[in-house]
């Protein structure tokens, strides 16, 4: 699998992994912070390779204290279901397998910075879900 040329520089530059369905659960669950980038098709997503500039600067700036995993683009349905993630570009924040927040798309430079700085220091919450509509098998049923 290849990576984008601006997606090499960012593995490069992090020392970024590529991550896929078989050894995500390793990379999420390792002790510390750290972040799965989503970048999504860049001829749909421009701004997949903005927030890949970017990141590296971002990694820098908070003293490289997060690991990166880059989602290659054959594996990210797969992954971005165990996330919720709807939106491309993502960056899906975690701490020892668990759920920090989720950047989308591409800011400014201060509101970027801003925004990383609260996921790194936010507390643990449940992971988000892709909303699937709650039916009842029982028509007229109520949970009252």
């Amino acid at each position: 699998m290849e990576l984008h040329p601006l997606l090499a520089r960012l593995a490069k530059m992090t020392d970024a992994v590529v991550v896929a369905p078989d050894t995500v659960a390793a990379f999420e669950s390792a002790p510390g912070e750290a972040v799965l980038f989503f970048g999504g098709d860049p001829v749909r997503f421009p701004e997949a390779l903005d927030v890949a500039v970017v990141l590296p600067e971002l990694h820098a700036l908070f003293g490289r204290s997060f690991r990166v995993g880059i989602v290659p683009r054959e594996c990210e349905d797969e992954i971005a279901r165990r996330w919720g993630v709807q939106r491309w570009p993502s960056l899906v924040f975690l701490r020892a397998g668990e759920y920090l927040a989720t950047l989308s798309r591409m800011k400014d430079w201060e509101p970027f910075v801003a925004e990383v700085r609260e996921a790194l220091a936010a507390r643990p919450s449940r992971r988000p879900t892709v909303g699937i509509p709650v039916v009842s098998a029982t028509p007229g049923a109520s949970c009252g």
